[in-house]
């Protein structure tokens, strides 16, 4: 019976580490770094919140994220544009993690497991190897298991301007960020 329960909670703390969405990480889960950037430079075109914004269709989460999109494909961005003291991947790797989101209306996870997103990425204020995404996106949900959610984590090879874009099912969808210390 023990042995159940730890496994039970190993495996509940683990599925809330992949839906806690990357705005949600705080300083006591990444490693941070002194410097940051308080803005993006002029550039670096960051995806900027959309005007009208973009809202998830019910019932879908729609919780005060910005969110970019349409109900084929969308995922949230940072506000600023910033993504500030991501980690590495591991103390050898100079590479830094990010987990993204997506959504898609009707994506169900019981007959798409793993989910068809891929994510590419590439700098535009220098040269930098493309980033990279895990072998495969897995599926995931917070209390709705019917509107599941994909994610994937990501490893950008160095800080800077990237455009992410997200593939799914012949829709794509792009945003740029700031990688900063």
């Amino acid at each position: 019976m023990i042995t159940r329960t730890v496994a039970i909670s190993a495996g509940a703390a683990l599925l809330c580490c992949f839906a806690t969405p990357p705005h949600q990480l705080t300083a006591t889960n990444l490693h941070s770094s002194a410097q940051t950037v308080e803005h993006p430079p002029d550039a670096c075109p960051v995806t900027k919140p959309p005007q009208p914004p973009f809202t998830p269709p019910i019932p879908y989460p729609s919780d005060g994220l910005v969110w970019i999109g349409s109900p084929k494909l969308w995922t949230d961005i940072p506000k600023d544009g910033i993504w500030r003291g991501l980690p590495h991947y591991t103390p050898d790797d100079t590479r830094y993690r990010q987990k993204v989101f997506w959504w898609s209306q009707g994506y169900d996870w019981r007959s798409e497991n793993p989910p068809e997103l891929t994510i590419t990425g590439r700098r535009l204020d220098g040269p930098a190897p493309s980033l990279s995404a895990d072998d495969h996106a897995n599926a995931g949900w917070t209390n709705d298991r019917n509107h599941a959610f994909m994610v994937d984590g990501i490893f950008i090879p160095t800080l800077g301007c990237w455009k992410i874009t997200g593939h799914y099912k012949g829709e794509e969808l792009s945003y740029v960020v700031l990688v900063s210390k």
